[in-house]
């Protein structure tokens, strides 16, 4: 069982399914009670005299709505793990579902199944409750459930196949491509594109109702507008994921390596600062007497002490110890640099050459710098 991502504001958990924590948006409630409201004249033309019980059946049919939505994403948690891709929560929300794989496809195939089969078991359940509505015909809240069910269903699998980020079809292009072309990042930027012309072609979905004669009610342009705005903002995620993809490569330790001084723990922070400038180091670690390195002087902490306490203050009141993980190959570039960062994340690295020997200090804040400066 994955560990989830903490729970942000706004989420309650029902619990757990195949090993996979479940949380509800509260956002899910407002699109609850809209079903309930938007239902009531349809159960009430099939079972009058409900009076005000008629919201309650569409709001069980809201229920059953998104237990259909869970079976979809609970569908992408299994193949996940079963490809030993770690799964960290399943999350409804106002629009549907997603569920959070914590790590990326090794192949094609991974990527391609993974994607499908949520839409296969959506289109399925819709079969399935087509096929029950048609073979027992039953009558009044039973059948406009199962209706309800096997149009949205049947929807949402064939809507989720469209080839765009952040739908799962957007997915099944990022495979697609990255089989014919042996590359991942060449896959993103396909599917993102075709995000975004997914969510034109929904922003524009209204005016096609115009233009077969049907008018479109201020709901319809609302529903369309936040279906659009949903699609680009995921698609354009997705494009910026791909740039960042293509800067990884440029990423070197060395390159970024800032000079340093090693001073030791009790010196003043005015001194301190004073002999790195004088050196011409952009940062500064402590030793002790055998000259072994036991910390790194924090940029973070430094910027937060006033000059005039600068005399008076040690520099190993605004260091931080020297933990394991935390010294790296100046050789370490690209992937593998990253890799380390989201393991053993730091504000500072100590970088030590071929030698073991001390080369400088890698800042967190550089890296940063140096991916937005490749974009």
């Amino acid at each position: 069982m994955s560990q989830p991502s903490p729970r942000p504001p706004g989420t309650f958990s029902l619990g757990t399914v195949v090993g996979v924590e479940v949380r509800v948006q509260t956002s899910w409630i407002f699109i609850a009670v809209l079903i309930a409201v938007l239902w009531a004249p349809r159960v009430d033309a099939v079972a009058p005299g409900l009076g005000a019980m008629k919201y309650l059946a569409g709001f069980g049919f809201a229920v059953l709505l998104y237990l259909s939505v869970l079976l979809h994403e609970i569908a992408h948690a299994v193949v996940a793990q079963r490809f030993g891709l770690p799964v960290g929560a399943i999350t409804l929300h106002f629009l549907g579902g997603m569920t959070e794989v914590k790590a990326e496809s090794k192949s094609p195939w991974q990527e391609f199944a993974v994607a499908v089969v949520g839409p296969i078991v959506s289109i399925l359940v819709g079969v399935a409750s087509l096929g029950v509505l048609l073979s027992a015909k039953p009558t009044g809240l039973i059948a406009l459930a199962l209706e309800g069910l096997a149009g949205a269903n049947i929807f949402v699998g064939i809507f989720n196949l469209l080839p765009g980020i952040p739908l799962d079809g957007g997915r099944v292009v990022t495979a697609a491509v990255w089989k014919l072309t042996g590359s991942r990042t060449t896959g993103l930027i396909a599917a993102g594109w075709g995000g975004r012309l997914c969510a034109l072609a929904a922003l524009a979905l209204p005016l096609v109702l115009v233009a077969l004669g049907i008018t479109p009610q201020i709901s319809d342009y609302l529903i369309a507008a936040l279906v659009a705005s949903f699609i680009w903002r995921g698609a354009s995620s997705a494009l910026h994921v791909a740039r960042v993809r293509r800067a990884i490569p440029k990423l070197s330790a060395r390159a970024m390596a800032r000079s340093v001084i090693a001073l030791p723990g009790d010196l003043s922070i005015a001194e301190g600062v004073r002999r790195a400038q004088e050196a011409g180091a952009g940062a500064i670690v402590l030793h002790i007497g055998s000259g072994q390195i036991v910390g790194i002087v924090s940029e973070g902490a430094l910027a937060t002490i006033p000059e005039d306490r600068r005399p008076w203050q040690s520099l190993s009141s605004v260091a931080r110890p020297l933990d394991d993980g935390e010294a790296l190959s100046a050789d370490i570039s690209g992937d593998e640099l990253l890799s380390v960062l989201r393991s053993r994340p730091a504000p500072e690295y100590l970088l030590v050459d071929e030698d073991h020997q001390i080369y400088g200090v890698l800042a967190s804040t550089d890296i940063e710098s140096a991916l937005k400066g490749s974009l």
